[in-house]
C-alpha cells in the first residue's frame, strides 16, 4: 500500500477500506490539536479495553497510596533532619547505582526519548552508547571517587555546596543554588508530564486531570517522605522498570518476527517518512539523519551530545557520590549502573523506531501521525493499543514508582539549594531558619513544576531535558572537573566560568537557537527575525547555527574561561588544597 504522510489523502488499501484523510503534514490546527481522525481501529481496541478501565484506576490510587505509606514509613525512621532532606553517606551499591540510574532520567527515558527516537529514528542509540559510557563509565570512575572524597574532607552534601567549599566562595555556593532551585523546575515537568501523558492515553482521562492527581500523590509523597526514602524507592523501582523493559523488548521484537525482520520492516517503510521531515534531513529510520541537516544537528548537539555531556554535572546525580560509603561500594555500582542503564535508555531507543512499523502494519499510519504530531504520546500510546493489557497495568504502576521517586528527588534537591546553599551559606543565615527555607524552597520548586507541565507545549520532554543537562553542563561542569583534578584553578576562574557558561547559554538561546529563540521573541522585536542567522542562505554554515544547541559553544567558551582566568589570578592557599585534596592521592 502507498501511503503519504505530508500532504492530504491516504489511499485506498487491498480490502479497499479507506484509511483515512490528513491535511497540513499533520500540523497543529488552530485549536491546538493536528487534524485527524483516530483510526477506527485503535477506537476499537479500546473499547474492547473498557471493561480493564475501572480496575485500572482502582489499581493505580491503591498502588500510589501503598508508595505514600512506604515513603512514611521510611521517614519515621530517619534520625535526623539532615537524612530527611540531604540522607546521609549510607549506601549499599546495589542502591546506589539503580538509585543513580532511575534518578538519570525517570520516564523521559522510557516516554520522551521512546518517543523521539520513533521521529528521528535509530540514530538516538547513541544516546545509550553515551550515557553508558559517559554516565556510568566515566562519571563513576573520574568523576565519583574524588567527589566522595572531597566531599567527605570538606563535609559537603550538595553539589552547590562542594563547589562553593572547593572555592571557599559563598557566591559560587549561592549562584550554583538558585540555577539548580530556578530551573530544576523545567526538569522536573518533564517527568511529571511523561507519566501525566501516560495516565491520560492509558486510562483515557483529560491530560489536565491526569497531572493533577498525580501531582496530589506527588505532593504527599515529598511530604511524608525525605531523601532517603527516594533513594530506596528509586532503587526498588529501578530493579521494577529493569524487568518490565526487557520484557517490553522481547514482545516488541516477537510482534515484529525477530530482530532481523523488525529492523527490515523498518527499513523498507522509509519511503514513508514525511516530506517535511526528509527536508529537514530524516533518510529513513534506519538510514540515520544527513550530516548538517536541521534533524542532524538537533540530535546530535542537543539530545546526544547535550544530554550525554551534562549528566556529567546533574547535581541530583552528584549527590549520590557524595553519600556513597566507600570508593569500593563506587566501583561496584559501574557494572550494575551500565546494565541498568542499557536496560533503560536503550530499550526505550530501540522500541521507539519500531513502533513505526506495528503502528503502520495494524493501523496505516506511522507513529507520529498515530500520535497526533505529539511525540511523548507514541510510546503510551503503543502501549495502550498494541502491548497486551496485562503489560499496561504493571507498566502504570513502574511508570508511578519512577516517576515517585525521580522528582521526589529533583524537588529536595532544589529545596535544599534554596533553603541549605543560598539562604543558609549564601546569604548566611544560619540556623533554624535553614530547615524551614529549605521545605519552603521544597514547596515552591513543587508549584513551578507543576505550573511548567501545565504550560509546557506538548513534545517537549525531550526539549526540556536537554535543556537542563545542557545548562548545567555549561554553567557547572568546567569548574567541576578541574576543582576535582587541578590545584591551580582559581576562585576567580570558577566565578568565570561558571557565570560565562550560563549567559552565553542564554544570548545563544535568545538570538540564534530557533528552538528557544522563537518562543523568546525578542530577537524579533529587536531585529525583526526569529534569529540572527535565519536569513542566511539555507544549508550555509551561518545558517545551521540555528539547530546548533547552546551547549555546543558554551561549554567550550566555559572552559577557556575557567582556565584563562586561573592562570591570571591569585592561587588558592596552600592549606586549603591541602585539605581539599587530603584523601585524594596524588
Amino acid at each position: 500500500m502507498q501511503k503519504s504522510c505530508t500532504g492530504t489523502e491516504i489511499s485506498e488499501d487491498d480490502t479497499g477500506e479507506t484509511k483515512k484523510t490528513i491535511s497540513k503534514e499533520t500540523s497543529e490546527d488552530g485549536t491546538g490539536q493536528t487534524n485527524k481522525t483516530i483510526p477506527a481501529e485503535t477506537a476499537t481496541l479500546r473499547e474492547g479495553r473498557e471493561m480493564f478501565f475501572y480496575y485500572n484506576i482502582i489499581i493505580a490510587i491503591v498502588y500510589l497510596i501503598v508508595l505514600v505509606s512506604l515513603a512514611y514509613k521510611v521517614h519515621t525512621r530517619t534520625s535526623t533532619a539532615s537524612d530527611n532532606t540531604i540522607a546521609a553517606r549510607e549506601m549499599r551499591p546495589s542502591v546506589m547505582a539503580l538509585s543513580y540510574g532511575a534518578g538519570f532520567l525517570g520516564t523521559t527515558a522510557v516516554i520522551g526519548f521512546g518517543g523521539a527516537a520513533a521521529l528521528f529514528g535509530c540514530s538516538l542509540l547513541w544516546l545509550s552508547f553515551f550515557t553508558i559510557l559517559v554516565g556510568i563509565f566515566i562519571a563513576f570512575v573520574f568523576f565519583g571517587r574524588r567527589t566522595r572524597r572531597m566531599g567527605m574532607a570538606l563535609n559537603a552534601h550538595t553539589f552547590p555546596e562542594i563547589l562553593g567549599e572547593r572555592y571557599q566562595s559563598r557566591f559560587i555556593q549561592g549562584f550554583a543554588g538558585m540555577v539548580v532551585f530556578v530551573f530544576i523546575p523545567i526538569y522536573a515537568a518533564a517527568i511529571l508530564i511523561g507519566v501525566a501523558r501516560f495516565i491520560e492515553v492509558f486510562l483515557h482521562i483529560p491530560y489536565v486531570v491526569a497531572l493533577g492527581t498525580f501531582s496530589f500523590f506527588l505532593v504527599l509523597y515529598v511530604i511524608l517522605g525525605g531523601f532517603k526514602a527516594v533513594l530506596y524507592t528509586d532503587a526498588f523501582q529501578g530493579v521494577v522498570m529493569f524487568v518490565l523493559m526487557v520484557i517490553f523488548c522481547y514482545l516488541t521484537y516477537h510482534i515484529l518476527g525477530g530482530i532481523i525482520p523488525a529492523h527490515q520492516a523498518l527499513t523498507d517503510i522509509a519511503p514513508l517518512v514525511p516530506e517535511h521531515l526528509v527536508r529537514e534531513g530524516h533518510l529513513g529510520w534506519t538510514a540515520g539523519l544527513r550530516i548538517g541537516s536541521p534533524l542532524w544537528w538537533t540530535a546530535w548537539s542537543s539530545l546526544i551530545y547535550g544530554v550525554g555531556i551534562g549528566i556529567l554535572a546533574q547535581p541530583q546525580l552528584v549527590e549520590r557520590f557524595l553519600r556513597s560509603p566507600s570508593d569500593r561500594d563506587l566501583n561496584r555500582s559501574v557494572l550494575v549502573g551500565g546494565i541498568f542503564l542499557l536496560a533503560m535508555i536503550g530499550v526505550p531507543l530501540t522500541v521507539g523506531p519500531l513502533t513505526n512499523s506495528i503502528f503502520m502494519e495494524r493501523f496505516g499510519y506511522i507513529a507520529i501521525v498515530m500520535a497526533e504530531g505529539n511525540m511523548d504520546k507514541i510510546i503510551p500510546l503503543y502501549i495502550d493499543t498494541v502491548m497486551p493489557w496485562w503489560f499496561g497495568i504493571v507498566f502504570l504502576m513502574g511508570i508511578l514508582t519512577a516517576s515517585l521517586a525521580a522528582l521526589s528527588s529533583q524537588l529536595h534537591v532544589g529545596g535544599a539549594s534554596f533553603g541549605r546553599d543560598f539562604y543558609g551559606k549564601a546569604m548566611g543565615l544560619h540556623g533554624a531558619m535553614e530547615g524551614f527555607t529549605t521545605k519552603l524552597g521544597i514547596t515552591m520548586t513543587i508549584i513551578a513544576t507543576i505550573l511548567w507541565g501545565l504550560v509546557l507545549p506538548p513534545s517537549v520532554i525531550v526539549r526540556a531535558t536537554a535543556f537542563f543537562f545542557g545548562l548545567c553542563a555549561a554553567s557547572f561542569l568546567p569548574l567541576y572537573f578541574f576543582g576535582l583534578y587541578w590545584k591551580g584553578v582559581t576562585k576567580a576562574g570558577g566565578i568565570a566560568s561558571m557565570v560565562g557558561g550560563i549567559v552565553v547559554s542564554f544570548i545563544w538561546m535568545i538570538f540564534f537557537h530557533d528552538q528557544e529563540s522563537t518562543i523568546i521573541g525578542l530577537c524579533r522585536v529587536l531585529f525583526g527575525a526569529s534569529n540572527l542567522v535565519a536569513d542566511f542562505p539555507p544549508h550555509s554554515w551561518i545558517w545551521q547555527l540555528q539547530y546548533v544547541d547552546p551547549v555546543i559553544v558554551a561549554l567550550p567558551l566555559s572552559c577557556v574561561l575557567c582556565l584563562l582566568v586561573s592562570s591570571l589570578t591569585r592561587k588558592m592557599p596552600r592549606g586549603h588544597l591541602n585539605l581539599c585534596f587530603k584523601y585524594i592521592s596524588k
